[in-house]
């Protein structure tokens, strides 16, 4: 089915209409058309207009009201103050509107015109260590996006860049084949799946102890070295036990991602190690161009706008003095590879804002070199820290990393809690509690993170977080089942809409509020702020309670009345539902 023109388009185009009969000589001026206190929609867009036309702004605008054609949208057309219209529109336009929206599967919501294909790169925990606090954003943000990117039509190719490469192998590798037995698993049957945890767990002491050994044993030091000079030299032997750290980490990776309710697939990961191919290549393209240059041994670029706190330019190191490959060799290859074999237009980096300076740089760089250009632009979606209560970035009492296993199980311990209260209420089987505590307690941690703007710092307080009252998934998920409870309960009818009724103000409002759910869409996508749609969301439970208590729906007075209230909560449920999956959370049709 075709998109749904919103209220606000079709407005804009009968005020378009009105401006081009009253006033000709303005050409295709804009009305900037917005949402309003006083009326429906305000326009100001005559104020302008006036100044550019040398006339009287409320005679202008007097005289574009006389002028828009008679049409069933436009209910009331004030001019108000210096030459502002305050408009309201037609309770059958509202619900007409609607009705179309709700007929749609994608609720009215366009296709993007002019999508392209955006490379994400998301999710990059570290081979061989265990995932903190700090890889929860990257995740979740990423997750998001490429839902809300993929809605809107974009082909979305999604990267994970993991932490795969670099000269702690060696150490851990030659340990490996010094005590060849560490990353064996307990004896099973062949059809019992190792767990993360065992996994992390072997990883875990198989690092210390390859730490411990060298830091203390200088023989050992010596051939953990030369393993990662074998290692680079692509030595058969190597690689194979290189790829038991990878094969054992993404065990442990997969535990988590599913815990987080994240779909990961293993098409998708190609670490740092995807790139190595390349990197000597793309130093020789940068120097041979000039983008880089040679500076005491190291290949470098320098920037006008980038100095150190003594005053002096900070290259960005692409190889350095003794021949070895830093991470912006890598990030640079990443993105050749990306322009040139995933055919992007746009490559998004969903990375901590700390690392702003190094991507603001390899960007530049690779915009020098001509691998970015008008077609083809990268963007970072620089995220801040997550706090702990007390406004610190989040450690445990021993002042350690928070692990990220233990973050979400408690969340999900919490939540399933808070499920429990209701369990009889709800009529929820023992089953359904652990499955809805699991859906509450990871949105509620999702919801925390994306209801914020992603570059600023956020308190992690599970106990905000679990609440039933106040901006939390928690609020959203009880509003969605007690729509569908209300559903279950009216035996009598059918949801239904009714365009000649008159709408109480809740109706309109919670109408209103519905028709703007592709237009927040479009915004969220361009502007990749998740925080915009989480408003929008909790905006609109916020207006269903309001409708709630306003405008009985069991108890509505009339056979249509009941019908016209009972497709005005269908249609917020199917909002809410297809808004919160678009977040990467779940909504349990009873709660």
């Amino acid at each position: 089915m075709a998109s749904v023109p919103s209220l606000a388009s079709t407005v804009q185009q009968r005020l378009a209409e009105g401006l081009s009969a009253a006033l000709p000589e303005a050409g295709s001026a804009d009305p900037l058309l917005r949402r309003s206190d006083r009326a429906d929609f305000q326009a100001n867009g005559i104020l302008a207009l006036a100044k550019q036309l040398k006339g009287n702004p409320r005679e202008l605008a007097t005289k574009v009201v006389e002028a828009i054609p008679a049409n069933d949208v436009l209910q009331d057309i004030e001019v108000s103050g210096p030459g502002f219209l305050n408009i309201t529109v037609s309770d059958a336009a509202i619900v007409n509107t609607l009705a179309a929206r709700a007929a749609d599967d994608r609720l009215g919501v366009p296709f993007n015109a002019s999508a392209g294909t955006t490379v994400i790169d998301y999710a990059q925990p570290n081979v061989a260590k265990e995932m903190h606090v700090g890889h929860l954003r990257s995740a979740v943000i990423g997750a998001a996006m490429v839902e809300i990117l993929e809605f809107t039509g974009e082909t979305v190719v999604r990267r994970h860049h993991i932490g795969d490469w670099g000269t702690q192998f060696g150490m851990l590798i030659q340990y490996l084949i010094e005590h060849p037995h560490e990353l064996d698993h307990k004896e099973r049957g062949t059809d019992v799946e190792v767990s993360g945890e065992e996994a992390m767990s072997n990883l875990n002491r198989l690092y210390k102890a390859s730490r411990a050994l060298f830091d203390s044993d200088e023989e050992f030091k010596t051939r953990a070295r030369a393993r990662v000079v074998d290692l680079q030299a692509g030595d058969e032997e190597t690689l194979a036990l290189w790829q038991r750290f990878v094969d054992e980490s993404k065990i442990y990776f997969y535990s988590v991602f599913e815990k987080l309710d994240m779909d990961i697939r293993d098409p998708d990961i190609v670490g740092e190690s995807g790139y190595n191919d390349m990197l000597q290549e793309t130093c020789s393209l940068l120097e041979e161009s000039g983008v880089a240059v040679r500076s005491e041994g190291a290949l470098c670029v320098f920037f006008d706008d980038v100095k150190g706190p003594d005053g002096n330019p900070v290259p960005l190191i692409v190889q350095k003095s003794d021949g070895g490959f830093g991470y912006a060799a890598t990030d640079l290859s990443a993105i050749r590879d990306r322009v040139r074999n995933l055919k992007a237009s746009t490559l998004l980096y969903v990375v901590d804002a700390r690392q702003s300076l190094h991507f603001k740089m390899v960007f530049e760089t690779a915009r020098r070199a001509g691998w970015l250009n008008d077609e083809v632009k990268a963007h970072q979606l620089a995220f801040g820290t997550v706090l702990g209560k007390d406004g610190k970035p989040f450690k445990t009492r021993e002042g350690e990393t928070v692990r990220l296993v233990d973050l979400l199980d408690e969340a999900i311990e919490r939540a399933t809690a808070v499920v429990s209260e209701k369990k009889e209420k709800a009529g929820l089987t023992d089953e359904e509690v652990v499955e809805n505590g699991r859906y509450v307690g990871i949105g509620a941690v999702k919801y925390a993170d994306l209801s914020t703007s992603a570059v600023r710092d956020y308190k992690f307080d599970l106990d905000q977080m679990v609440s039933l009252n106040g901006d939390t998934s928690v609020y959203l998920q009880y509003a969605y089942a007690r729509i569908q409870s209300i559903k279950r309960n009216v035996t009598d009818a059918e949801p239904a809409a009714h365009p000649e009724l008159e709408l109480a103000p809740a109706e309109r409002a919670l109408g209103l509020h519905l028709d703007q759910f592709g237009a927040t869409l479009a915004e969220v996508a361009e502007e990749y702020a998740p925080h915009k749609l989480a408003a929008y969301l909790y905006q609109l439970a916020s207006h269903l309670t309001a409708f709630y208590d306003q405008c009985p729906v069991m108890k509505a007075e009339t056979r249509e009345l009941k019908e016209n209230r009972l497709f005005l909560v269908d249609l917020t449920a199917r909002t809410l539902h297809q808004g919160m999956a678009l977040l990467g959370i779940r909504t349990p049709e009873r709660l």
